[in-house]
């Protein structure tokens, strides 16, 4: 379809409500994680992109993903039986 793009990803969520002080330390530690070199390495031995985006970043990214992807359906009218 011209004009749009699909990435697989894999994410680490936390359910809505959790407090801000422990969606940061999660973010914190899983960035160290991701930035240690048998790791990083492991996972771009797979192919894999690494992409270690804050919190709200990744909100907006999921917001954004939302809103075209929702058009797409709304405007194809795509239904499910």
């Amino acid at each position: 379809m011209p004009g749009f793009e699909t990435v697989g990803l894999a994410a680490i969520l936390a359910p809505a409500g959790t407090p801000p002080a422990i969606v940061d330390k999660l973010h914190r530690e899983i960035a160290a994680i991701l930035k240690m070199p048998d790791v990083r390495g492991q996972l771009e031995g797979m192919g894999l992109e690494i992409v270690a985006s804050s919190p709200s970043e990744f909100a907006a990214y999921i917001d954004a993903e939302s809103k075209k992807w929702g058009k797409l359906i709304k405007d194809a009218k795509v239904t499910v039986d």
